[in-house]
């Protein structure tokens, strides 16, 4: 491909070397680097492009684009007469607009649904996707848990939203396969980092703020956190925002050019839930669809699933959906470790769910203990190189509503994991919550299923759909479903021998 073509619209660029070039391939991992390719240096949290720019000439990149001031002197000296070196104000941008030239903006032929907030994004997703193909249409998913055509899952998540080169390369296969609306989880770090910057949305959701992604290497402050949500609705005309969520209802003010829609439970808005019932294997309520007021029933149970299907419903009512398409999708969905009941041999009730902010764990707790005849244990630990300070608040959550609560691992990556449940402890101390610490993820689920009976709920919350563990930089295969599964065979031979 053209070079020119690949910049264009990229501005304030500086150029030393011709600009009349073939480009045979973009990418900004030096060692997949091949002969002709065009190399961009990102500056990452823990690795810095720039610092392998000659390992890519090595490989044969012959176009260079780095940011300005990362680029030493000394590092051009050295760049061969026949490379081409560009310097931009912000290399992860740049790379964003020239994956979508490269890839030729499949974005702008696709319709495009982006779904951001704390909470709800990957079930809302899924819903809207069910109702969607429901309805009769090829849907492509992009999230936490995957890339779907369909059913067919073709790339497993790294990120929430993909960086921007594969994000591109995703879009291009999904258009390539004749989808006709793809359905994407928008991260904040995605909209911080430019990872969706050229993209073209033509709806966007905003489901709920909550304290989550503080730190270092996230946002510096909630603040920062929920500007970097609302760039999406600068991205499109038409979006739908909670109207039950404080910060939600000022996006409107800060994007006047956005046409907002409301849907919530309590305060007013365009789409109301009324009338609802949740039990422990689904929740309903009624809701004006056209001109009929519908009973619709979700098979997650929980208010929190209201909320997330009145998302889905908005979204499907301004593309057509019938009503009739709307319940039946929505009567049948399942979503990977979001409120996911775990078959067993013991008839035990576990659920594996992704809760892992304050607000959500004393959620999802809060849900199960309304219908739990017996005890609800609670089994959960906090991500390391994370928000630090929502780590006694999460031990707090659980110690107020739960029965019993077990303080274990979730990826402590580069942190000490005993050191993480000490800081979870100080939060549940101030509680009268029954609780004990167990390092190991394993031994904690195990000790849960040991003191569990028929009439008691296992909640194992934070790893959701995650299929590892992450520590030291190394992840370790870790599925939650095959684990309780592998330890209740275990239990079930003890006791024959027994």
């Amino acid at each position: 491909m053209e070079l020119k073509k690949i910049l264009a619209g990229i501005e304030n660029l500086k150029v030393k070397g011709t600009l009349d070039r073939e480009i045979a391939n973009l990418t900004n991992h030096s060692n997949m680097v091949k002969e002709n390719d065009m190399f961009v240096a990102i500056k990452g949290f823990q690795t810095n492009g720039h610092e392998h720019i000659e390992e890519a000439i090595k490989n044969g990149a012959k176009v260079i684009l780095a940011q300005e001031g990362e680029i030493t002197k000394e590092i051009v000296q050295k760049i061969p007469a026949d490379v081409t070196i560009l310097l931009a104000p912000d290399t992860r941008y740049a790379l964003a607009i020239a994956s979508c030239n490269y890839y030729d903006n499949p974005s702008k032929k696709l319709k495009m649904i982006g779904v951001t907030g704390t909470k709800g994004k990957t079930t809302t997703t899924y819903m809207i996707r069910d109702i969607l193909e429901k309805q009769g249409m090829k849907v492509g998913l992009i999230g936490t848990v995957a890339a779907y055509i369909g059913d067919k899952k073709i790339e497993t998540s790294d990120n929430t939203t993909p960086e921007s080169l594969k994000l591109q390369e995703i879009l291009a296969k999904m258009l390539k396969e004749k989808c006709e609306v793809v359905v994407m989880e928008v991260s904040s770090q995605s909209l911080k980092l430019s990872r969706v910057a050229g993209c073209k949305f033509d709806i966007v959701i905003f489901t709920n703020l909550a304290e989550d992604h503080i730190s270092e290497k996230e946002h510096p402050d909630m603040e920062d956190y929920f500007q970097s949500k609302v760039k999406l609705f600068k991205m499109c005309k038409t979006g739908f925002i909670n109207a039950d969520d404080i910060h939600a209802i000022t996006i409107p003010k800060l994007v006047p050019e956005c046409d907002i829609t409301t849907y919530g439970i309590d305060n007013t808005c365009n789409l109301l839930a009324k009338d609802i019932t949740v039990t422990n294997q689904y929740v309903d309520f009624k809701v004006k669809l056209g001109d009929k007021n519908e009973r619709i029933k979700v098979s997650i149970p929980g208010r929190f699933s209201v909320y997330n299907a009145l998302a889905a419903i908005s979204v499907a009512l301004k593309l057509g959906c019938s009503s009739e398409n709307i319940k039946e999708a929505l009567i049948d969905i399942r979503v990977p470790g979001r409120s996911e009941l775990v078959n067993n041999k013991m008839g035990l009730t576990i659920m594996i769910d992704y809760a892992h902010t304050p607000e959500s764990l004393e959620k999802i707790l809060n849900a199960v203990k309304i219908y739990t005849k017996g005890r609800v244990i609670s089994v959960f630990g906090c991500g390391g190189d994370r928000d630090k300070f929502k780590r006694p608040m999460m031990g707090e959550a659980s110690g107020r509503v739960a029965d019993y609560t077990i303080i274990t691992s979730d990826n402590p990556r580069t942190e000490e994991p005993e050191k993480i449940i000490e800081e979870i402890e100080k939060g549940i101390k101030k509680t009268k919550g029954k609780y004990e610490c167990i390092v190991n993820r394993v031994d904690a689920i195990k000790k849960a299923i040991k003191m569990a009976n028929t009439k008691d709920i296992i909640v194992l919350a934070g790893k959701g759909h995650e299929q590892y563990q992450e520590i030291n930089g190394k992840r370790y295969p870790f599925d939650e479903n095959l684990i309780v599964n592998e330890i209740i065979e275990e239990e079930l031979e003890k006791k024959k021998k027994d």
